[in-house]
Order: structure tokens, then sequence, then C-alpha cells
């Protein structure tokens, strides 16, 4: 067993498939999570489960900023640079830099414990006093977990760094678990404060997790703060940048909660379900695929291989894109089924429900370019370039401000506004990002008008599917199910997404789209999994050759 979990995984799409299993299994998880929130806090107690979602956006944004900000642009890239030539020097310098971001972070956090009432007044404008206590007190127990998660981000990065994704990746199971537990046991006695508790707990047991697997490549805690030591100022160097464009990203966060807190009670709430859902084809193939190529383009840059980083990267866009479109589709095709199944309590209306598919079928027009999003962003730092991701995030962040406070205070449009804000900015971001990442690699015309050439082929299969599931289901819903009942609403879901499923594959068979291989890929490496368990380390090529380019 302690060989399958540190298994090398050396090609972006094996390491690509473990992230994917263990999130789709941590993001149920969190589907689950959500699911006993709102059973047991939005009914009657809306309001106090906006004031718990309000709660998170600081705690995150200091971890974002000092933590991931390190890790995505700083520590990754040049921790792999020095593994290939001093494991040793890697090591002292992996130890100290952490040693540093955390005393930095402890910091922070100290400043945040004690100006807790003002901070949450300035994030909820629109809470009572009532809640504006509760969500201090929320603030300062999350607090907690972060400092955990500071620890877990950089075991993270170590681990990733040795092409070993499985332990990382295990984690958030772990961290989900530890909210539910909270939610179930605690709620009783607690109230809003046991999901709280239970991110504590989970954060620790994502910390624990990953400890072990760490120490056993070579990571050794120790006391040193040299600055001095070699990489610490490089990675202390990028640091700022990366922590700058990670802050605008948190721009979003805090716009969409400070105007969802001048909306009625459960606003924020119906608004964070939503981009839970949304958050499905982003993660699973945007995050994924984008964090398991960082450390393969990392090297490709060190080696000054641009031919291969340039194969890479278009390759890896293109799996994104065939992987996501899809699911987007569906969940818009699909939206208030889905709505239902997963978050239809008795505690959660009708009305709720329906709000929250419109939500989520405005944000999942924008799902795909998010996913290229997250992929195109690490390109630029394994390119170690963290400015143009932050002026471009920069000038994002003012439109989304904007357009926001328009939607919501002007037009009236609600939390459908604040979505419809997000998924402009995103597309816009991506584009502008794509385009500058174009001229930046100098990637040739014939090899960009190829990958054009297949990406309209890919959105073309999608708007196809799109009719191909909604006919079905509306005869489903019509003539055969009555989908008042749970049992009908799940059998017509399934049988609609498995026409609409089939029907891609198909038609991606047909026009021959050269990504259908991936599917196959991934089906044998989930169908040998036992063979997988077993095999030693081999090493693979970055990205399988598609049969275009056997």
């Amino acid at each position: 067993m302690r060989e399958f979990l540190l298994r090398k995984q050396s090609s972006i799409l094996s390491a690509a498939v473990i992230i994917m299993i263990t999130y789709g299994l941590s993001h149920i998880l969190g589907l689950v999570k959500s699911r006993l929130l709102i059973s047991y806090f939005y009914g009657g107690n809306a309001a106090l489960l906006d004031v718990y979602y309000a709660s998170m956006i600081i705690p995150e944004t200091v971890f974002q900023l000092l933590v991931m900000g390190a890790l995505s642009a700083a520590f990754i890239p040049v921790f792999s640079n020095f593994l290939a030539t001093d494991k040793s020097s890697a090591w002292k310098m992996a130890a100290t830099t952490l040693n540093l971001v955390l005393g930095i972070f402890i910091l922070f956090c100290l400043i945040i414990f004690v100006f807790a009432k003002p901070l949450s007044i300035l994030v909820a404008p629109g809470f009572n006093p009532g809640q504006i206590a509760i969500m201090a007190n929320l603030l300062r127990v999350m607090l907690v977990a972060q400092l955990f998660f500071c620890i877990s981000g950089f075991l993270t990065g170590m681990i990733q760094s040795h092409q070993r994704f499985l332990i990382p990746a295990i984690a958030p199971l772990a961290y989900n678990l530890g909210i539910i537990l909270g939610i179930i046991f605690l709620s009783s006695s607690l109230g809003i404060y046991a999901p709280a508790v239970g991110m504590v707990l989970g954060a620790g047991f994502h910390m624990l997790v990953q400890l072990p697997a760490a120490m056993s490549l070579g990571f050794k805690p120790t006391f040193n703060f040299d600055i001095r030591l070699p990489g610490v100022r490089e990675v202390l160097k990028l640091m700022p940048p990366r922590a700058m464009a990670m802050g605008i990203d948190q721009v979003e966060q805090f716009v969409a909660v400070i105007l969802s807190s001048l909306l009625v009670a459960g606003s924020l709430s119906l608004f964070n379900v939503a981009r839970l859902l949304y958050a499905v084809p982003t993660l699973l193939f945007g995050a994924t695929i984008g964090q398991a190529a960082l450390p393969s383009l990392s090297l490709l840059v060190a080696a000054r291989d641009w031919d291969n980083f340039r194969k890479t990267l278009l390759d890896s866009c293109l799996q994104v894109v065939f992987l996501a479109l899809p699911v987007c589709v569906l969940f818009i095709v699909l939206r208030i089924p889905i709505v239902r199944l997963v978050f239809g309590a008795k505690t959660f209306p009708w009305e709720a429900t329906l709000l929250t598919g419109k939500t989520l079928a405005i944000l999942m027009v924008s799902a795909g370019f998010y996913a290229i999003m997250q992929l195109i962003i690490r390109a630029f730092y394994a390119l170690h370039d963290t400015k143009t991701p932050l002026l471009v995030g920069l000038g994002a962040a003012v439109f989304n401000t904007l357009f926001g406070i328009l939607a919501v205070k002007v037009w009236n449009w609600g939390i459908a506004g604040i979505a419809l804000s997000l998924s402009l900015t995103a597309i816009m971001e991506t584009i502008i990002l794509v385009v500058i990442l174009i001229k930046k690699v100098f990637l040739q015309k014939d090899s960009l008008m190829e990958s054009l050439k297949i990406l309209g082929k890919i959105v073309g299969i999608s708007v196809v599917m799109g009719l191909g599931l909604w006919i079905p289901m509306r005869l489903l819903d019509q003539f055969i199910f009555d989908t008042t009942r749970t049992v009908d609403l799940l059998v017509l879901t399934l049988i609609t997404s498995i026409i609409g499923m089939a029907l891609y594959i198909s038609l991606s068979w047909i026009t021959r789209i050269p990504q259908l291989i991936y599917v196959k890929e991934i089906a044998l490496k989930l169908g040998d999994w036992r063979k997988y368990l077993k095999a030693p380390a081999q090493s693979e090529p970055i990205i399988l050759p598609t049969p275009e380019q056997n």
C-alpha cells in the first residue's frame, strides 16, 4: 500500500487521473457537506448560514495570499529546479521557506483575530449586529484551521514536486470528512459553530495525512529562518506578484459576499451552492490538469525544451476543453434536476431551487473558460512570469466589481447579476491571457490553426449534445416520469446524462477528435487499477500521443 501511495506519476495524464478521481470523491463529500448545511441551517436559519459562508472569506484570503501565492508561482518551480541538481539544498530551502511563511502567516492571523469584528462589518455591510458578532467568532475559529492548511499546503507542494499526486489529492477527503463529522455530531450543542469546529478538525486531518509522505521523501522540519539560504530569496521574490494576483482573485469573492449580504437572507447561501456545482468541471479538469502539468512544464522550462513545452501546453489545453465542455453543457441543460437531487432537502424550497438553477446556468457559460485559465496561469508560473497574470487579473477585478455593483444595485438582478459578472470576467480574462501566452511562447501558426480546428469540432459537437440532452429530458419529464418523486427524478437524470455523453463520444469518434484517446486511457487506468497498484514506477511520456501524432 505504501508503494502505491507514493508511486510516481510521470505523465500529466496519469497524475491528472489520480487527482480527478480523488478530487471527484472529495467534491462528492463537499456536496454532502453542503446538503447537511442546508438541512440543518437553511430552513428558518438562512441568515445564519449566510454568516457561516461570509466568515470564511477573510481566513481563506490570508491563506490564498501567503500560502497559495508562494506555492503555485514560487515554491514549486524553484523547489523543482533544486531537486534536479541538489536534493539536500532543496529540502533545506523547503523547510526554511515553510518556517518564514508560517511565521508571517501567524502574525497576520493574530491581527485578524484582534480586529475580527470591524473586519466582519467591512466584509458584510448588510448584516445586523447579531450576525456580525457571530461572524467575528466564526472567523476566529476558522483561523486555526488555516494554520494547519499553511503547513499542509507546503507539504502538498513538496510531494507534488516529486510527481506524487495521490496523497495530496486524498487530503481534501479528510478535510471534508472533518466538517461533516462536526455538522452531524456537534450541531445540536454548538449550532452554527459546529461546521467551523469541524473545519479545524478537517484541516488537522489534511495536514496529518500528508506529513508522513513528505518526511519519507526527505522533508525534515527545522527551526531555520535564514533568508540567505539558496533558493529562499528567489521564492520570496516571486511571492509578492503572485500574492497580489491571488488577492485580486479574492476581490471577486469579496464583491460576491458584500453584494449578497445586501440582498434577502439566504442569497449568499444559494450563490455558494451554485458555485459549488460550478466548480465540478473547473476543479475536476482545469485545476487537476493544470496542477498535474505545472511540475512537468517547470522541468521543460528548466531544460529549455521549448518545442515540448509548446506541445505539452497545447495538448493539455485541448484535454481540458474536451473533458470540461460536455460537463458544462450537461449542467446547463439539467440544472434544475441536478440542484433538486443534490440540495433538495425539505428545508430547500422550490423557489430556492429555481434561483440556484438560474445562477448555475449563468456561471456554467464561463466554466470552460475558467478551466482553461487554471492551466494557462500555471504555464505563466512555469515561465517564472507572475506579473502578466497579475496585471490581467487587476483589470478583470475592476470590471467584475463595477459590473457587479451595477447588476445588483442599479439593475436589481440579485445573485444572478453577481453570477453574470463573474462569468463575463472569466471569459474576458481567459481570452486575454491566452493571446498573451501565444505571443510569449512563439506558438507556430500551423500548430495554433490545428488546435483551433480541433477546438471548433469540440464546441460544435457540444452544442449538438446539448440538444441531445434537452429533447429526451423534456419527453421523459412530460410522458414517462413523475419528477416530483426523487427516484423518478434520479432515473430521468441518469438516462438523459447517458444519452448525452454517448452522443458526445460518438460524435467525437465520427469527427476524429484526437483527444478521444484520453477517455480511453482514463478508462484503462481506472479498469486496470490492480495492476497499477502492483506495478513498479516507470517513466512515461509527459503527454500520451494522440492518433495524429503516431
